[in-house]
């Protein structure tokens, strides 16, 4: 729903009067969990339940052809209304990438990602907002403000870290904005999936977080953003996720994802949320517009020798990361529920 609702959710039932009508104004999500690619994708529109009809807000970006909850590994999500804080939450199935030899020798595989609150974008109206439920605040325990520091470019800068297996990371960066103006070479084309990942250089990126990366990066899973400049001068921002040296087993998946993400004019700073917890990583880009879930598989970067490195492999342009802070989390001790603690 619009205006001032779409700050707490809504559920479906709210939405339809008695005789299947829409009450006020109101944007559906049409979801679907496609089997072929085992990628979940979304398109906004309207619902007309008395008719049975769907109408996409945009054609092209109908249910398949266009958005997606997540650009990593993210299958079968579901969501349900919490009434409690009037949320709606959405929890979804993170699969394996390594062999099914592995999974058979570990025991178990697959496991459920972090839950998401899901919110109609308002600011964009073109997107939703997927963000971990305030509750894994809770989890917090260590904290360490990097704030200010600046990348110089083609350069990789360690962050000084008790432990780096498990932790909340929020960033965000800024561009050198002269650097940005005087520009004067075009950057097009540029794909998350082809064209290289963390390792590829170009002008105005890629710059962001090595997370479970060895001292020596051999390990490493980057979370970057890729800036590209337009023959007109227009900036679009790539969110992307590389699991190419997430792990030096060779029996495993290893892709590049992402996409481009929304940055409005008035947004001076590219956002980064990322949540670590062993061999998963979950990020949330410029709010939550764009997400990514990766299963990983270090083999070196585990427990002490895990560490997260700030780093900017652009060609023109410093970056300050003007917000950083490092939280440790500790572990959710799940334990048993009697009908008399309900």
């Amino acid at each position: 729903t619009r205006g001032k609702a779409s700050g707490n959710g809504v559920d479906m039932s709210d939405a339809l009067g008695k005789n299947g009508a829409v009450v006020g104004d109101v944007v559906h999500v049409m979801k679907a969990s496609m089997d072929d690619d085992r990628h979940d994708y979304y398109a906004l529109g309207r619902y007309d339940a008395a008719a049975n009809a769907w109408t996409p807000l945009d054609a092209e970006k109908d249910v398949g052809t266009g958005l997606r909850y997540d650009w990593g590994k993210f299958y079968a999500s579901k969501t349900f209304y919490d009434p409690a804080k009037r949320r709606r939450v959405l929890w979804g199935w993170v699969g394996e990438t390594d062999s099914e030899r592995a999974d058979v020798s570990k025991g178990w595989a697959s496991l459920q990602g972090i839950p998401r609150t899901v919110l109609l974008d308002t600011k964009t109206g073109s997107n939703l907002l997927q963000w971990p439920v305030e509750e894994v605040e809770t989890l917090r325990t260590n904290s360490t403000d990097l704030s200010g520091i600046t990348i110089d470019y083609g350069s990789a800068f360690p962050l000084n870290l008790r432990r780096a297996t498990q932790l909340d990371i929020e960033a965000e960066f800024q561009l050198d904005r002269r650097a940005v103006m005087s520009l004067n070479e075009a950057d097009v084309g540029y794909n998350c999936s082809t064209s290289g990942g963390a390792a590829a250089r170009g002008a105005l990126g890629p710059f962001g977080l090595l997370v479970l990366a060895d001292k020596h990066l051999h390990e490493q899973t980057a979370v970057y953003f890729y800036v590209a400049k337009g023959l007109d001068g227009s900036l679009t921002t790539h969110f992307c996720q590389d699991e190419s040296r997430s792990s030096s087993a060779n029996d495993i998946v290893k892709r590049v994802v992402g996409s481009a993400v929304p940055v409005l004019e008035d947004e001076t700073t590219l956002s980064l949320r990322v949540l670590v917890d062993h061999s998963i990583v979950e990020s949330f880009a410029q709010g939550g517009r764009s997400t990514a879930t990766s299963r990983v598989y270090p083999t070196k970067a585990i427990y002490a020798n895990a560490g997260v490195f700030l780093f900017n492999n652009a060609t023109a342009v410093r970056v300050t990361a003007k917000k950083l802070v490092v939280h440790e989390m500790d572990s959710s001790y799940n334990h048993d529920y009697m009908v008399t603690d309900i």
